[in-house]
């Protein structure tokens, strides 16, 4: 069994940056003796105190024994030059991300270190392999990548280049696990695993906004509160900064050939081009000025809750829509459900969204009221969802099917009538890219949906959730989209089609 580097190893970490400043936190916290260093004057001494400071103030709060931090603060020091780490075991790179200038960064440690010292890139966005190949040793390198801020996430991607021995990812992942951090393998392929799989969800909720079906604050609302993430898709841009957020878009969809799954949005460059990078510049999506007011989103007014209402079968939204009305009080029949209808609300009739819109699926049913709700990750619990309606469909059922849901106690949002709508297509095309990952060979089923949950702070797995939606459902979601839109962004990944045809789960 593989073990960790030992807390003798003297660990450098190149780079005072956010980044490098809090992979130095993690390792003095961890028991190592750490050396930071920084091409700018007086960034790594900085660094290094704003460190002991934090390491003071989590002994204050009693989240660290006052003896562990002043040990902690002891093992860490700044550094000057390049030739004050020839005593490294481990060096751990974060300066900025250029390939050139990593390169060049490890020729000149290796005629520093010794012969045995390990390197590690936190890069998270270029070629392992490509670092690599400019060393005289390339199996000393690795990806060792940290998310932001270091020291509380505990994500780590461990990355393999093309030369990468499995006994440094070894060693390297029971490094990362005796710093308290979670590890998972991947192979150096564009974006890795996290900013690769997340993709979809920036790029559909672009999409949506390109087609008008709602206004950001709404789409953000609905992520939140039916699809459970923890930020919707458009603050989450404006805090990351657009010009970060866009630069890794197109940096993944260039490094696969254009491929339109990773497709750039021209909303997003639009405002990248007119400096509106988000919370950093006072304004992206939204206004981020002190006296900016909050956005509110769309939400239908209340309704009369309708005459007539019949729950049709026992799927998981009809299951959950008929406790509710329990729960208030409210009488209801029960009915089939043939068609995939969950709900009928006088002259309404309610599914859930397969992928179509709702003017398609009206006309393929032969249901001219046809009104579609949008997936929750917990129908039981949602605070809020968003539906469409036919172009066939009166107003009055769509007044009738939103009555209904807000005597279940859910807030209702409108969109156009979008396919998809916006969490299903989005959890249809996160799993469909992790599962594209999965069967690339990049990681396991297991790496992806622990890196998505703790990299991104999704509420599951992106396979475990498809798993809970079901695989045909996901597969009909995808292959709606496809036909809807004529495009290859939509294609089904091959992992997605021998399981829903083997009748097996992703997990399985």
């Amino acid at each position: 069994m593989t073990t960790a580097l030992s807390a003798d190893t003297v660990v450098a970490v190149i780079g005072a940056g956010a980044m490098g400043a809090g992979i130095a936190q993690v390792a003095a916290a961890a028991g190592h003796r750490v050396k930071l260093v920084d091409s700018r004057a007086q960034a790594a001494l900085t660094a290094v105190n704003n460190i002991h400071a934090q390491f003071a103030k989590l002994a204050e709060k009693g989240k660290l024994p006052h003896a562990d931090a002043l040990a902690a603060s002891a093992r860490l020091i700044a550094v000057e030059q390049l030739a004050d780490l020839a005593d490294a075991g481990l060096v751990v790179e974060a300066i900025a991300e250029n390939l050139q200038a990593k390169q060049q960064l490890f020729r000149d440690l290796e005629c520093i270190v010794a012969a045995d010292c390990i390197f590690a890139t936190n890069t998270s966005s270029i070629s392992v392999t490509a670092i690599g190949s400019a060393l005289q040793n390339p199996l000393r390198l690795a990806g060792l990548h940290f998310f932001n801020p270091a020291p509380l996430m505990a994500l780590v991607e461990i990355v393999s280049g093309l030369a990468t021995p499995p006994a440094l990812i070894d060693t390297l992942f029971a490094t990362a696990s005796a710093w308290g951090k979670t590890p998972v393998h991947t192979r150096s392929t564009p974006g890795f695993i996290v900013n690769r799989v997340a993709r979809p969800y920036y790029g559909e909720a672009l999409r949506l906004l390109t087609e008008g079906a709602t206004d950001c604050a709404t789409l953000d609302a609905v992520m939140r509160e039916a699809g459970g993430f923890r930020m919707g898709p458009f603050e989450l841009m404006d805090m990351i900064g657009h010009d970060v957020n866009y630069a890794v878009t197109c940096s993944v969809w260039n490094a696969f050939y254009n491929d339109p799954r990773f497709q750039p949005s021209l909303i997003q460059k639009e405002l990248v081009d007119a400096g509106f990078l988000g919370k950093k510049a006072g304004r992206g999506f939204f206004d981020h000025g002190t006296d900016a007011e909050k956005p509110v989103p769309s939400t239908e007014v209340s309704q009369a809750r309708p005459a007539v209402i019949t729950i049709c079968g026992a799927c998981n939204a009809a299951s959950a829509l008929a406790n509710r009305l329990s729960a208030a009080g409210f009488a209801f029949e029960r009915g089939t459900s043939e068609d995939g209808r969950i709900a009928q609300v006088d002259t309404a009739v309610v599914f859930v969204t397969d992928g179509r819109s709702a003017t398609q699926r009206a006309s393929d049913c032969g249901v001219a009221n046809t009104v579609l709700i949008d997936l929750a990750i917990n129908y039981s619990t949602t605070a809020r969802i968003a539906i469409a309606s036919a172009a066939q469909c009166s107003e009055a059922a769509v007044c009738s099917a939103t009555g209904l849901l807000q005597a279940c106690g859910i807030k209702v949002s409108r969109f156009s009538d979008v396919p998809g709508l916006a969490v299903m297509r989005t959890v249809a095309m996160l799993a469909n890219e992790a599962a594209d990952t999965v069967n690339q060979g990049v990681c396991t089923a297991a790496a992806v949906d622990s890196a998505m949950r703790l990299g991104v702070n999704y509420p599951q797995g992106p396979l475990g959730w498809a798993d809970q939606v079901g695989l045909h459902t996901i597969r009909d979601v995808l292959t709606h989209l496809g036909a809807t839109y004529g495009e290859d962004r939509y294609r089904i990944s091959p992992l997605i089609q021998r399981h829903v045809f083997s009748g097996t789960k992703l997990h399985d």
